[in-house]
């Protein structure tokens, strides 16, 4: 007599919503709003434009924009709920040159923003009128 054993299906890895992991790593103050990052095509999982409800696995590659900022992640760890900064660092590591490209966007935006100078005082009045004029000039 032959004993089968009953054939097992191997579990899938386990896995959490990219949106819900995008908020626990602190990418996002919201769900909504990492949701609504990932629809307007800001979130990749693997080189692929992802979809809110898809799962994402440890050792994937995420590239998430936030606003100037383009972060090239690894998945570490995986977590549902948000916690203490220090936790969500440990979800993710970024890449050097992300970190480094990062870093050299940052410089250039903080340069473009030293050549501005607020005035101290509020325009006079011919001074007003020179910025009006001005402004007629870019109408144009």
């Amino acid at each position: 007599m032959t004993h089968t054993t009953p054939h097992i299906a191997p579990q899938p890895a386990p896995g959490v919503r990219i949106d819900v992991w995008l908020w626990a790593a602190r990418f996002f103050k919201t769900r909504s709003l990492a949701k609504q990052a990932i629809e307007t095509g800001k979130v990749e999982v693997g080189g692929q434009r992802a979809k809110a409800s898809r799962a994402v696995h440890v050792g994937e590659a995420v590239v998430v924009v936030r606003g100037q900022e383009r972060f090239e992640v690894e998945v570490r760890g995986l977590s549902d709920t948000r916690g203490p900064a220090v936790v969500a660092q440990a979800l993710y590591v970024e890449s050097e040159a992300s970190r480094e490209r990062r870093a050299a966007e940052r410089a250039v935006r903080a340069a473009e923003r030293a050549g501005y100078q607020a005035p101290e005082t509020k325009p006079d009045k011919r001074a007003r009128r020179l910025i009006r004029a001005l402004g007629d000039i870019d109408a144009l």
